[in-house]
């Protein structure tokens, strides 16, 4: 029932539709696999899709330029599966979109984004680093408890093509395995109706404390004297529409 209400003030005209909004870019086609699958990849993008997703309130809360090294033979050029919600306080979960777009041709050799379909439908997962033996790149976690018969697609892509997923998906990256970087554009975006919650004493708490002690390192701030919660509200910026976030 809570659900259900949720979605029907989130705009959404039928409850078999949780994940989409009413009035959207997408065709029912497009709904349909997204709500399936937790991912859809747009060819040649126009950026008014991320409406579909979070609604007209619109922010940016984290833009990264992806520049994948070559792997120096140690495989630490892979990126562990993981759940993005993982890093962010803001809630709720339905209401926040990856969109990442590829700057030139991107398979399985320069290390494509991997997919566990359908895996936005469960919760945020435990997370960690991986007990990989060539070692693992700072804050990328992994999820510890996925099923690993799952089915994984592996996302090629040309140049432009863009693909927005749940922050529940289960995804990662493969190694580069060629001379050149693998450059790409990731932005996640989160409805302005969003909150910001109190995520300290959960399962996020491994990502918590990197944050402030990185944070502490660079602004001298002490790790009491700011929240992982305005951290965040304070990289957001409006992209469209009705500003300003609730924490709860």
């Amino acid at each position: 029932e809570g659900q259900q209400t949720t979605a029907a003030v989130a705009g959404h005209e039928h409850s078999d539709f949780r994940y989409t909004l009413n009035r959207s870019k997408l065709s029912q086609e497009q709904r349909k696999f997204y709500e399936e699958n937790g991912f859809l990849v747009i060819r040649n993008l126009v950026v008014d899709y991320v409406e579909s997703f979070t609604g007209p309130n619109i922010k940016a809360i984290h833009t990264m330029l992806i520049n994948k090294p070559p792997d120096p033979g140690k495989k630490s050029s892979r990126h562990p599966l993981h759940q993005d919600l993982h890093y962010f306080p803001f809630r709720p979960a339905e209401k926040i979109v990856c969109s990442w777009t590829a700057m030139q041709k991107v398979n399985r050799q320069n290390g494509c984004l991997v997919v566990l379909p359908g895996t936005h439908k469960g919760k945020l997962l435990r997370h960690d680093y991986p007990e990989w033996q060539g070692g693992v790149n700072h804050m990328y976690h992994g999820v510890k408890d996925f099923d690993p018969n799952a089915k994984m697609v592996h996302l090629e892509m040309d140049v432009g093509d863009t693909v927005f997923f749940h922050p529940l998906l289960i995804h990662g990256s493969g190694m580069n395995r060629t001379d050149g970087f693998r450059k790409s554009i990731s932005c996640h975006y989160a409805s302005g109706d969003c909150y910001v919650e109190d995520v300290t004493g959960t399962s996020q708490d491994v990502i918590v404390d990197e944050v402030l002690e990185l944070v502490m390192k660079r602004t001298g701030i002490p790790k009491g004297q700011i929240s992982f919660g305005t951290i965040w509200k304070y990289k957001s910026r409006d992209v469209k529409g009705r500003s300003g976030w609730d924490t709860k």
